[in-house]
């Protein structure tokens, strides 16, 4: 049997199945579905015809460990969802996460708190996202890709399955590291190959591609190719494959 506050407020034709939990304060707009074993939590806002699957969690509160470094204790304003947005099953989405309209979080996939996810972008299954990461529009980040903390990913970013990133470059030693966390930045229309690493700091410049499997040392320049254990220049993009030549971008 659901539990819903009657501190909340829900809007016409919601659709709840069992043993969903919504607490105080969370606002959920009209026509949206919460599947069995959703919880929404205290002050979530949620939009219009959105679909919530199984066990989702929106508006969880993080934890934060003893010695953890990038995770903070402080108040986050709640999270919120756009409309026409799908949440897959066991996603959870943290409290202070913003979430736009037309995305597709599928199963499993992880939103920390502080992030925030532009409109019509795909994050595919498993797929972790870490607090106060920035994802443009229009992207697309496949399986079990990971985002650390504090990156920025721009509109038309592509991120292949198993793409790793890191934001520490002394590997959790030495007082020294405090002052130099910092994560990646995937400028408009960056590609990066399945498997690829990249260090933390790093910036790949707009339309250029690092290729499969790569690991990335120092900055990629617009336009050009990356590949190797280092990465070195490659190739030009062909400028059939550039973005502007795509067709994809909104019309201003």
């Amino acid at each position: 049997m659901a539990y819903i506050s009657n501190k909340a407020v829900l809007g016409n034709n919601v659709t709840i199945g069992k043993n969903v939990i919504i607490e105080d304060y969370a606002i959920v707009g009209d026509n949206t579905t919460i599947a069995c074993g959703a919880i929404i939590k205290k002050g979530s806002k949620i939009g219009e015809n959105v679909r919530i699957d199984e066990n989702a969690i929106i508006g969880k509160l993080p934890l934060k460990a003893k010695r953890s470094v990038t995770t903070k204790e402080k108040s986050y304003l709640p999270a919120q969802i756009g409309d026409n947005t799908l949440i897959g099953a066991g996603a959870i989405i943290y409290i202070g996460a913003t979430i736009g309209k037309n995305i597709l979080i599928a199963d499993y996939a992880t939103i920390r708190e502080e992030s925030k996810i532009g409109d019509y972008t795909i994050v595919g299954r498993g797929v972790a996202i870490e607090n106060g990461t920035k994802i443009g529009k229009y992207c697309k980040i496949e399986t079990n890709a990971y985002i650390t903390a504090y990156s920025n990913v721009e509109d038309y970013v592509f991120i292949a399955p198993s793409v790793s990133t890191s934001n520490d470059n002394f590997l959790g030693r030495t007082e020294e590291r405090f002052k130099h966390f910092k994560g990646v930045t995937i400028k408009k229309g960056g590609r990066i190959g399945v498997g690829a690493t990249i260090l933390p700091g790093i910036t790949i410049f707009e339309d250029a591609v690092v290729a499969a499997g790569s690991v990335v040392t120092k900055d990629v320049p617009e336009k050009v190719i990356f590949a190797g254990v280092p990465a070195k220049y490659f190739r030009d993009v062909p400028k059939e494959q550039l973005l502007e030549n795509q067709g994809w971008e909104e019309k201003k």
